[in-house]
């Protein structure tokens, strides 16, 4: 088992959305298990370099280390509460998210 941030270690929290990662800061720690949360904003910062292929194109650079980001703090975006369960980090809806110390984002262009 990999070692898992607590709460008061990370400073973001990254919503997994199938293939793809979308960047969260951590506004408040509630609890050990409770903490709010607040989407932030990523605009490309690099060209996908899409080839033809597959279903409508393959792009050739998709990965997350070649993906760059610009990511800021999105002040009106609304904070939601997410809480540690038995299967990870969730909101009320059922999205989950993992710990980190930095923000990410990813996008599967090939997806």
């Amino acid at each position: 088992m990999k070692n898992e941030l607590t709460a008061y270690e990370a400073t973001h929290a990254n919503h997994f959305g199938y293939s793809d990662t979308n960047p969260f800061e951590i506004i408040r720690v509630v609890s050990e298990k409770t903490i709010e949360i607040r989407r932030m904003d990523a605009e490309r910062d690099f060209t996908p370099n899409i080839i033809p292929g597959g279903f409508s194109g393959h792009c050739t650079n998709n990965t997350e280390s070649e993906q760059k980001w610009k990511i800021t703090s999105d002040e009106t975006a609304p904070v939601i509460r997410i809480r540690l369960g038995k299967r990870g980090w969730k909101d009320a809806n059922g999205n989950r998210y993992g710990l980190d110390t930095k923000p990410r984002k990813f996008y599967d262009y090939n997806f």
